[in-house]
């Protein structure tokens, strides 16, 4: 059973992506980082390994995408409450990102969206622990039966 996650990305400028994920709070491990690639610290058992385009390709034979032109990935991580939803989004625009859509607000479920200097798409959510608990669609049928 996997006890980690290692999302790895590509970067166009290295030092722009550490400086972007510093700001966001996510802490730099210096154990993994060089001049190819860093090691951000997201939680515990989250990592987001950062590697220059050269250093990307060499685990692939693939294209590597732009991912200011193309999206194949959403990052989505959760938070605790809505207003941490907010407060994470507002440290990805301090830091240089950009909020490629509005909120999303569907009552049992709030998130916004932030992309990185690199274009690529992560989403920051709140869930109602009700309806991760029950599933949205039996959460949002008892909160109409309840006239909510």
């Amino acid at each position: 059973m996997a006890t980690q996650l290692f999302i790895n990305l590509p970067t166009k400028d290295l030092d722009v992506s550490k400086a972007f994920f510093s700001g966001l709070g996510w802490r730099i491990e210096p154990n993994f980082t060089d001049e190819k690639a860093a090691c951000i610290v997201i939680d515990a058992s989250i990592f987001l390994m950062v590697l220059t385009h050269d250093f990307f390709a060499t685990f692939t034979d693939k294209p590597i995408a732009d991912p200011a032109q193309v999206q194949q990935v959403q990052t989505a991580l959760s938070c605790e409450t809505r207003e941490d939803v907010d407060a994470m989004l507002e440290k990805a625009l301090a830091s240089g990102g950009k909020e490629p859509r509005p909120a999303q607000d569907m009552g049992f479920m709030y998130s916004r969206d932030f992309e990185d200097p690199d274009g690529n798409w992560f989403s920051i959510l709140w869930m109602d622990p009700k309806a991760a608990e029950q599933g949205p669609e039996a959460f949002m049928a008892q909160q109409q039966e309840n006239g909510a």
